[in-house]
C-alpha cells in the first residue's frame, strides 16, 4: 500500500490545483500545510495507544475492541478522506 501512496501527493496536488487562476498561490500553500497532519497522526494514534497506561495491559475500547487495532482507525479516516477526493474528482471530470 506504501507504493501506492508515495503518488498521492503529487496527483492530489496537481487535481486541486487545476483551474484555480490567481488563487492557485493560495490554494498551494494549504496543500502544504496539510502536510502537518501527517506529523500529528503518529502522535494520535500514540496517545490513543497510551490509554491503557505504560504496561502492555491490553485496554479494550467499546468493550471488545483492543486499543492497538483501535487506533488504526485514525489513517482509516484519513485514507477515507482521499477515496473521496479521488472518486468526486473522478466523476467531476468525467475521466474515462
Amino acid at each position: 500500500i506504501s507504493v501506492f501512496m508515495s503518488i498521492m501527493f503529487p496527483t492530489i496536488y496537481g487535481i486541486a490545483l487545476k483551474d484555480m487562476g490567481d488563487e492557485a498561490k493560495i490554494g498551494s500553500a494549504g496543500l502544504v500545510m496539510a502536510i502537518v497532519g501527517g506529523a500529528l497522526m503518529p502522535v494520535l494514534q500514540g496517545s490513543i495507544l497510551d490509554w491503557g497506561g505504560d504496561g502492555f495491559a491490553d485496554v479494550h475500547v467499546l468493550g471488545f475492541i483492543p486499543e492497538v487495532k483501535f487506533s488504526f482507525i485514525l489513517p482509516l479516516i484519513c485514507l477515507a478522506v482521499v477515496a473521496w477526493y479521488g472518486y468526486s474528482s473522478f466523476k467531476t471530470n468525467n475521466i474515462k
